[in-house]
């Protein structure tokens, strides 16, 4: 009866540890997005306030440049390179935003590979990564609980279980401060 105890209190922690795990790198993502579209947008309002009042510099010099007789000549080709210009602008931010990944991309890949571990039968991709199979592993070859583990992820806690997170450890960029 106490294995069966183990074995739940086992599953129950590999769940919550991939809950955490996805949790984090959900977070992790959502700063890093917001973080990249603030800056963006604000350098995006910049150029284009002042690229604005440049373009509309030129285009009162020209105007004003043309002779008397052709002025409104002038004004309408310039209106319509201005509108040229907008319309190409207009296509080129569509086509960016349509081949932009998706939001949260990897938080998702990497709860759909959960789901399919779970439909699979709960079995891992690598035998050495569960707590079990690595209790068992140091069991066999007499050695010490986290002997030879690194820091990062499955490292030893020294209470014969190893880190349910699998694969080395993630890299989460710099928070802001």
């Amino acid at each position: 009866m106490n294995g069966l105890f183990d074995s739940v209190r086992q599953l129950l922690a590999g769940v919550i540890a991939a809950a955490q795990t996805r949790l984090e790198l959900v977070t992790t993502e959502l700063a890093a997005e917001v973080q990249r579209a603030v800056g963006v947008l604000l350098w995006a309002a910049v150029a284009l306030f002042f690229g604005g009042l440049a373009v509309l510099m030129i285009a009162i010099t020209i105007v004003v440049a043309a002779p008397e007789s052709r002025r409104l000549l002038v004004a309408g080709i310039v209106c319509a390179v201005f509108l040229a210009i907008a319309i190409g602008a207009a296509l080129i931010v569509r086509r960016r935003v349509s081949q932009r990944a998706p939001l949260l991309a990897a938080t998702l890949g990497e709860l759909r590979k959960d789901r399919e571990a779970l439909e699979r039968g709960l079995a891992p991709a690598d035998p050495e990564a569960s707590p079990r199979a690595s209790a068992e592993t140091r069991a066999r070859t007499g050695a010490r609980a986290g002997a030879g583990a690194g820091a990062g992820a499955g490292a030893g806690t020294g209470d014969g279980f190893t880190s349910a997170r699998p694969g080395p450890p993630l890299d989460y960029p710099e928070r802001p401060e």
